[in-house]
């Protein structure tokens, strides 16, 4: 199979499945079997799924892609035992970013409800086609993408996030920044906008926040 294919729920579902870490293997650039030059879309995918992970506090380095033609035994062998060695220093996941397994899972949720609109913001918006691997470094490193990224899926990231950490009960906005490592008046701009729209509403009594349905 193409690693073209390898889509981000891929990821995501084998991390939600407790994996510490995600190898994706592919052909060199410039040698693809097919004429869609398939690695270059993995490449951009999975640096699209690294930052996806960083935003919600994942280590981006336990998602790993690397170039391995079928004859090239040792290098996989090579690779393989570094990338091992690699994720042993980071530690189980979770552990290793200072999250329990509760917010692990919920952090994982929101990130995979989120994967049909950040497809499609990817698609339109941030989707781009270089003829270098070093070029699409150079484009996820820069401040167009990055300013792109922030306008289009950040917020949506903490919303998403927010909402599932509400649908386990009511909670005070500093009671959720504690818990999904956001900043408190982040949290807060968004509680005030998601009850504007009626999603969430705050009981004055607690002093706490729950959805709106609840």
């Amino acid at each position: 199979m193409c690693t073209g294919r390898v889509d981000i729920a891929f990821v995501l579902r084998a991390f939600t499945n407790g994996a510490d870490g995600v190898f994706v293997g592919g052909c060199w650039p410039g040698e693809c079997h097919y004429v869609t030059q398939g690695n270059y879309d993995t490449l951009f995918n999975m640096l699209f799924t690294k930052k996806l992970l960083e935003q919600v506090g994942i280590n981006p380095d336990r998602l790993r892609l690397e170039w391995i033609a079928a004859s090239e035994g040792n290098r996989y062998a090579e690779v393989m035992n570094d990338f091992g060695k690699q994720l042993k220093g980071f530690g189980p996941l979770g552990k290793g970013e200072g999250l329990d397994k509760r917010t692990m899972k919920l952090k994982l949720e929101a990130v995979t409800k989120l994967v049909p609109y950040a497809k499609l913001v990817e698609r339109e918006r941030l989707r781009v086609r270089f003829k270098t691997e070093q070029e699409y470094l150079d484009y996820f490193a820069s401040d167009d993408f990055n300013r792109l990224f922030k306008e289009l899926l950040v917020d949506k990231l903490a919303i998403s996030q927010i909402m599932l950490l509400l649908g386990e009960g009511a909670s005070s906005a500093r009671s959720i920044a504690e818990s999904l490592g956001l900043a408190a008046s982040e949290v807060s701009r968004h509680l005030n906008m998601s009850s504007r729209l009626g999603l969430v509403r705050f009981d004055e009594d607690l002093k706490l926040y729950a959805l709106a349905a609840s």
